[in-house]
């Protein structure tokens, strides 16, 4: 759906292009959506969702029953080895050649609740032994099912199913979280430009207005309406305007490229930007953004899964620093023979079980030390844990906050610009008909290009602080819809 998305909106960008220049108008949402699609960091996001969600797929394939064939085609053995002579009642070594093969199946099933290990498995050997007293025999498993268990130690399964679900949908979630990031980024390259454009298209008509003005003045000054140092005056504005505007020029195409980089699009393309219109106005509860914050945000999981895993590593140490106790147990068939077939016929019962301890007597508090070590371990990631939830929920409150003001913060930039704009023209109007001075309209350009600097920047930090709450809640308010990237992966 991504793609098709893509590819209409360039079809759309260029379709609306001028293309004798190669010129393409972006607005705000082309930005963002060309961002999501096709910038190197949107397929690095991707890219990161897929080795998370692959390593779930393996988790849960580890849980199924797993079947394996089992085979040694051939092994040759000559050597020397040293043998009991009865007759002569004394050891001596003797030349011995043999050859061995085996196949067998094997089906294994992990056990979650208790940590074992259920097997079933069946094989057949062939041993051929070569020399003056040449044999070969067969030896069959037809069938031999089997459990074994650690009976105190550590259980790694029922870790695993608490952390591998949680870290699946920490990665889905971080993948929703750093295309809301990308979305920043755009928007930050996005205004670059427009700040420099605007820029750039203010030194353009202050180039020519000072042009004008400089022409007006040489002919006031001939009639003696203005002083020689009002027209060196004009004649600088129109110098120090030349050189804004080449400034200004390679400002905009260092900003123009940095978004074509960004953008992953052809840097040869002229990029004019469409500045959006005021937004409507939305006001964010922070009490809501914090409760989106803490059910969406992965960070919070990510601390989630440190806290567990601590906890995994004192369980594991504490177990593993006591008696360890484990079981073997087994019953099937086998059977021996010269031939083949006779291997499968009357098999004999075969039986087996084992218990093994290891008990730790003196190891000069070895083990006790690892085990206070992860204790403390854990408490610092639960302290650092917590510090970092108030970090978060500070962040989205003070952004609410900021966000919130934003929106009369446009309204008052739209209309400090609209009055500066006049202001400078009636100035500008009355210098030419020689009722105003070259300090008011100095004064009134300057008002004038700050104003215009003033309402990009207030919608700059209106958008940024809009989608910095996308990100920190993971929740679309425009929409009020929860923001979840990664089904859009898996449906693709």
């Amino acid at each position: 759906m991504r793609t098709i998305t893509i590819y209409t909106t360039l079809a759309v960008l260029l379709l609306t292009a001028n293309t004798k220049a190669q010129e393409i108008r972006l607005t705000l949402d082309d930005a963002i959506t060309m961002a999501a699609d096709s910038s190197l960091s949107a397929i690095k996001a991707h890219r990161a969702y897929m080795s998370g969600y692959w390593e779930y797929r393996a988790y849960k394939a580890a849980r199924m029953p797993s079947l394996t064939l089992n085979l040694t085609p051939a092994q040759y053995n000559r050597n020397i080895v040293q043998r009991y002579d009865s007759e002569n009642d004394r050891d001596v070594f003797r030349t011995q050649q043999s050859y061995y093969a085996s196949g067998g199946l094997s089906v294994v099933q992990n056990v979650d609740f208790t940590g074992g290990t259920l097997y079933l498995n069946s094989g057949v050997d062939f041993l051929r032994s070569f020399g003056g007293d040449a044999y070969s025999q067969f030896s069959s498993v037809p069938v031999r099912i089997g459990y074994s268990q650690n009976l105190i130690g550590y259980n790694p399964f029922k870790w695993d199913k608490l952390i591998e679900p949680l870290k699946y949908e920490r990665r889905k979630k971080e993948l929703s979280y750093n295309m809301e990031q990308i979305s920043e980024e755009a928007i930050v390259y996005f205004f670059s430009l427009a700040q420099a454009q605007a820029e750039y298209d203010l030194a353009v008509k202050n180039m020519a207005s000072c042009d004008t003005l400089y022409k007006i003045g040489c002919d006031r000054h001939k009639i003696g309406a203005i002083s020689r140092a009002d027209l060196q005056t004009l004649k600088l504005d129109v110098i120090n305007a030349n050189n804004t505007l080449k400034n200004s020029e390679i400002a905009m195409r260092r900003a123009m490229f940095q978004l074509a980089s960004f953008l992953n699009i052809d840097k040869e393309q002229t990029l004019s930007i469409e500045l959006p219109a005021r937004p409507k106005l939305l006001t964010i509860s922070a009490a809501k953004a914090l409760e989106y914050a803490r059910e969406n945000n992965p960070e919070f999981l990510a601390l989630k899964q440190n806290i567990l895993e601590s906890r995994q590593a004192v369980d594991r140490t504490k177990k593993e620093s006591g008696i360890n106790a484990s079981l073997n147990a087994s019953i099937g068939f086998n059977q021996v023979g010269s031939e083949f077939a006779q291997v499968w016929r009357d098999p004999l019962q075969q039986d087996m079980v084992s218990m093994s301890l290891s008990i730790p007597i003196l190891d000069w508090g070895v083990r006790k030390g690892r085990y206070n070590m992860a204790r403390n371990n854990l408490t610092v990631v639960e302290i650092s844990s917590r510090q970092s939830e108030q970090q978060i929920e500070e962040e989205v409150v003070m952004t609410v906050n900021d966000f919130n003001v934003q929106g009369g913060m446009i309204e008052s930039a739209e209309e400090a610009r609209l009055l500066a704009e006049s202001a400078y023209e009636d100035t500008r109007m009355r210098f030419i008909i020689g009722k105003s001075d070259i300090n008011s309209l100095s004064m009134a350009l300057t008002r004038k290009d700050a104003a215009e600097k003033n309402y990009i920047s207030a919608l700059r930090n209106y958008w940024l602080s809009y989608y910095k709450i996308r990100r920190l809640t993971m929740y679309d308010f425009t929409n009020e819809c929860t923001i979840d990237s990664g089904k859009e992966i898996i449906k693709q």
